[in-house]
């Protein structure tokens, strides 16, 4: 089918208290093993594309890869730009084709946040597009964002329903401790944000950050409202693995073929659990 916006699937998990995986795409072998695990588990996902992966695959070629998974599967798939920049990022992703899109505001001050999110929110609304906005500074490092944990910045509450009363983005990102990255411990999930937030709002809270979180958490985090996980590095690690085992134990290897191939099954492996943790297998 078509790619579609995060509409589609969004509002029913948050009814149905269940969450869908913004799953990030690198190169081919990401998208061929995303979309794969999606129509194994009759789950809806997101392809996450951050402007780092656009600059190395190229806006067009992300679009195509996207829009030809989507167009093979007969589950709802969602191509979403994640932590876009400025407001003429957003509007290059969405000319490009992009079915969703975040607008990351959260290192303007608090009013600026708004009044920028709401500019993004009314130019992709009017063409059927997503958008997901950000309170809150989320620790960690991924592609071009590198937050140390003194400068990560939790959501207050009260700002972060007040600021989707105002901007009405169909999903609402909050910094509630969890971090770009791996974890080197455990994170320290406040749980009462998310509670709060989601109980006086209508869009689902997004928890970014979540590879490395244990099942538990992820588990609590769904039942108290996230109806949306990102997911990155824990991919990238699998894929790696992988990668690296496969060169080691094989130096005359060259055909990439070889170790990509694996690699992508390693990948669909991680997706698909986390579907299934998530709640999302067999509800598209």
């Amino acid at each position: 089918m078509p790619l579609v916006s995060m509409n589609a699937f969004l509002p029913q998990a948050k009814k149905e208290g269940f969450a869908v995986g913004q799953f990030n795409v690198n190169n081919l072998e990401f998208v061929q093993a995303i979309i794969e695990a999606g129509k194994e588990e009759r789950s809806p996902l997101i392809f996450g594309a951050s402007e780092g992966a656009i600059r190395y695959m190229g806006l067009n070629n992300v679009v195509a890869l996207a829009k030809a998974a989507a167009e093979e599967a007969d589950v709802p798939v969602a191509l979403h730009l994640d932590h876009g920049s400025s407001f003429e990022v957003v509007m290059k992703c969405i000319r490009a084709g992009f079915s969703s899109v975040m607008f990351d505001g959260s290192h303007y001050p608090f009013e600026e946040n708004i009044r920028l999110t709401k500019k993004v929110v009314e130019a992709a609304h009017a063409v059927g597009v997503s958008v997901e906005g950000e309170l809150g500074t989320i620790g960690g490092v991924e592609d071009d964002l590198n937050v140390s944990e003194e400068d990560a910045a939790l959501a207050d509450p009260d700002q972060a329903i007040r600021f989707w009363e105002e901007t009405k983005v169909d999903a609402m990102a909050i910094a509630v401790g969890t971090a770009h990255g791996m974890y080197k411990g455990e994170p320290k999930i406040r749980y009462d944000i998310i509670e709060k937030v989601a109980s006086q709002i209508e869009a689902p809270i997004v928890l970014h950050g979540g590879s490395g979180v244990p099942d538990e958490s992820i588990q609590k985090a769904v039942s108290l409202g996230v109806g949306k996980i990102n997911v990155n590095t824990e991919n990238q690690v699998a894929m790696v693995k992988v990668v690296r085992e496969l060169l080691d134990n094989n130096p005359d290897m060259i055909d990439p073929r070889k170790y990509l191939g694996p690699a992508r099954e390693a990948i669909k492996k991680t997706v698909k659990a986390k579907m299934r943790l998530f709640g999302s297998s067999g509800k598209a």
